[in-house]
């Protein structure tokens, strides 16, 4: 697609990102179930990856691409893993 990312911040409702050709595109964050679910601390450790080409969030193993955005595609998780993901998240914080 040829815009990279610069910056990205995930507010109450909407993820947000900057990019290189000077663009600001923001998307609702029920999207991305897992952004969606995190904590402001999990939401804000993030990391570009792929030279700009996408976002990582490694406390929450969510990935997005700057395409994804671009296109309007939600993630692909499907509700059996998101379900999976949510069991496991919720016995860490039970075992804590």
């Amino acid at each position: 697609m040829g815009s990279g990312l610069v910056h990205a911040a995930v507010v109450h409702d909407a993820l947000i990102v900057d990019l290189t050709d000077g663009r600001t595109v923001s998307v609702p964050l029920v999207w991305y179930p897992r952004l969606l679910h995190g904590s402001a601390t999990e939401r804000q450790n993030w990391r570009l990856i792929g030279s700009g080409e996408g976002l990582h969030w490694p406390d929450l193993d969510e990935d997005i691409s700057v395409e994804s955005i671009l296109l309007g595609k939600a993630s692909g998780e499907s509700q059996a893993s998101l379900k999976r993901w949510l069991e496991q998240r919720r016995d860490r914080q039970v075992s804590r």
